[in-house]
Order: C-alpha cells, then sequence, then structure tokens
C-alpha cells in the first residue's frame, strides 16, 4: 500500500475559522494583515475581551451564530475578564477543550507562561514589538497551525481539518 503525502494545491482546502481575543486595535490590524499577506484561507472573527470570546464560543447573545473557530489566538492582558481565565473556562469545558489555543502576549513573564501551560494552552507566544518580527511570528503560527496540523473536528459529524487552509502560492 502506497500513500501518498498531499500538498495544498492537490487537496480540499477547507477554510480555517480563527478566533482572535485581542484588546488593541493595532495587534488585531496586525494580525489580520499577516494572515491576509501569508494566503490563509480563513475567516478571521475578533472580540476584544474575555466575557465576549466566552460569549462567542459558546454561542451566546450577540454571538449565537457564530461558528466555531479552529483556532484560538488568546491574549492574557483583556479587559472584563482575563485571558487567563478565559483559558481556564475553555479547558475545563467538554465542548471547547479541544480548540487550540495559542497565547499571543506581551508579557515574557516566566509566571504567565508557566500559569499558561497549566492551564493547558497548547502554545505560548510573546508578540514582537518589531513589525516585520510580528509578521514572521503570525505567519510561522500560521504555517504550523493551518498548514501542518491536524485541527480537531469542527462540532459533531464534522472532519478534522487536515492540514488546515492554506491556499497555494502563486
Amino acid at each position: 500500500m502506497e500513500s501518498k503525502i498531499m500538498n495544498n494545491s492537490e487537496r480540499h482546502v477547507q477554510p480555517v475559522d480563527i478566533l482572535l481575543v485581542e484588546d488593541s486595535p493595532a495587534d488585531v490590524r496586525l494580525t489580520r494583515e499577516a494572515l491576509h499577506e501569508a494566503r490563509v484561507l480563513n475567516t478571521l472573527h475578533v472580540v476584544q475581551d474575555g466575557v465576549a470570546a466566552l460569549a462567542f464560543l459558546r454561542r451566546q447573545g450577540e454571538f449565537t451564530g457564530s461558528p466555531r473557530p479552529d483556532l484560538i489566538l488568546l491574549d492574557l492582558n483583556l479587559p472584563r475578564k482575563d485571558g487567563r481565565e478565559v483559558l481556564a473556562e475553555i479547558k475545563q469545558d467538554d465542548d471547547l477543550k479541544r480548540i487550540p489555543v495559542v497565547v499571543l502576549t506581551t508579557s515574557k513573564a516566566e509566571e504567565d507562561i508557566l500559569k499558561s501551560y497549566d492551564l493547558h494552552a497548547n502554545a505560548y507566544v510573546a508578540k514582537p514589538v518589531d513589525l516585520a518580527r510580528f509578521f514572521e511570528v503570525i505567519q510561522a503560527l500560521e504555517g504550523f497551525w493551518l498548514a501542518v496540523v491536524t485541527l480537531p473536528p469542527n462540532g459533531p459529524g464534522a472532519k478534522p481539518k487536515a492540514g488546515g487552509g492554506k491556499t497555494p502560492k502563486t
């Protein structure tokens, strides 16, 4: 039996839903631009605080029709409900705990890093201050989480997304 690894131009490319939980409009804009430049076939959903993040994930209030994200990019220092609290609630919720959560924050404090992993973050990434490096980091995240990793199924009856939603470079 011969197996073949398909590249992105050979497989059916499925769009990826990403939830960005970020209160800085500048970081939201930069993340959006970096994902666009990397040609990731995605829908980026943005909420500015922890309360809204959990409402989005639980499809409550104004978010009743929101999709279940394939990946969450979570800042730690958020208004209304801290990112650490959001992460803890996600990972304790049987319906949400399999969604990969990448902590994307300015903090390089060892305490924040350890606490995030103790709360079962899938990755911890310190946001670079340099613009070019920020783009590199977002594109590296994209390359790993959306082009290499097989993401968990997106709800009952859904199939895993192998290789995420990267479109071929031209």
